[in-house]
């Protein structure tokens, strides 16, 4: 089978990532089918705080990069950050598949159970995550959003701490439980650092709806539309939201960051 190669967005650096990318990179080392590889990529400045403008400012390095990966031959790209910053931007920059974790979690969890909820970092992202469900025509089954309290760059430290595991499930659990006792059927949790951190909860479940990790699914997704592009050209559309530009568009984006 022809090579796969995969180019994974995540929205902190190397610098600032701690052990969090080694961590990230063997298990998608794991995960993969035999002759994918996938490269992680970071962004400077990292995002360290939970709010729109962070997430503004890192969408468009976000789209950039998708734009490099392209150039550099890459066969797909896939954001592995929950919020899904620039995402449609991204699709309409680039001609190859661009797979982000928040959706491919959302449509995949509907396969699961009729009634989903989140379980985000931050209650910052709780506006952010309403504005998402609703972007994918999902309010009516994406239906309760709740939140812990870290910021992007605190919950690192659970991946070496001893007890961190435990206590980020303690928490999380603490604010699923209300969600399955309303009637969610099935939970995702919202953010890419905490779903690596539960791939080490084997069969995750709160009183049998199961906790959706979904890297996996990105990565597996991700797989698919590259080998669907393949094997029958299918690819997005390109009669509204992800219209291309034409290339010097493209190319005044990449080259003038500050709109000067």
């Amino acid at each position: 089978m022809e090579p796969i190669r995969i180019a994974y967005q995540s929205f902190v650096d190397a610098e600032h990532a701690g052990t969090y990318w080694e961590h990230l990179q063997a298990h998608l080392d794991k995960i993969v089918d035999p002759g994918t590889t996938v490269d992680i990529k970071g962004i400077t400045p990292h995002d360290s705080y939970a709010h729109a403008l962070s997430e503004f400012r890192c969408a468009r390095e976000m789209i950039c990069n998708a734009v490099t990966a392209e150039r550099e031959g890459y066969d797909a790209f896939a954001m592995g950050h929950f919020q899904d910053p620039g995402l449609y931007e991204a699709r309409a920059a680039v001609d190859i598949p661009v797979l982000s974790l928040g959706e491919a979690s959302m449509l995949y969890a509907c396969q699961l159970g009729h009634q989903i909820g989140i379980v985000t970092i931050n209650p910052r992202y709780i506006s952010w995550f309403h504005h998402q469900i609703g972007k994918y025509g999902l309010r009516e089954r994406v239906t309760g959003v709740h939140a812990m309290t870290f910021e992007p760059g605190q919950i690192l430290a659970a991946f070496d701490r001893e007890g961190g595991l435990e206590e980020v499930v303690a928490l999380f659990e603490e604010q699923g439980r209300p969600l399955v006792e309303r009637g969610v059927d099935v939970l995702i949790t919202g953010g890419g650092i905490p779903m690596l951190l539960f791939s080490r909860v084997h069969n995750h479940n709160i009183d049998g709806a199961p906790v959706i990790n979904g890297i996996p699914i990105l990565v597996k997704m991700t797989e698919m539309a590259v080998k669907l592009r393949r094997l029958t050209g299918l690819n997005v559309s390109r009669t509204s939201d992800f219209a291309q530009p034409p290339p010097e568009v493209i190319e005044e984006f990449m080259t003038n960051p500050k709109g000067l």
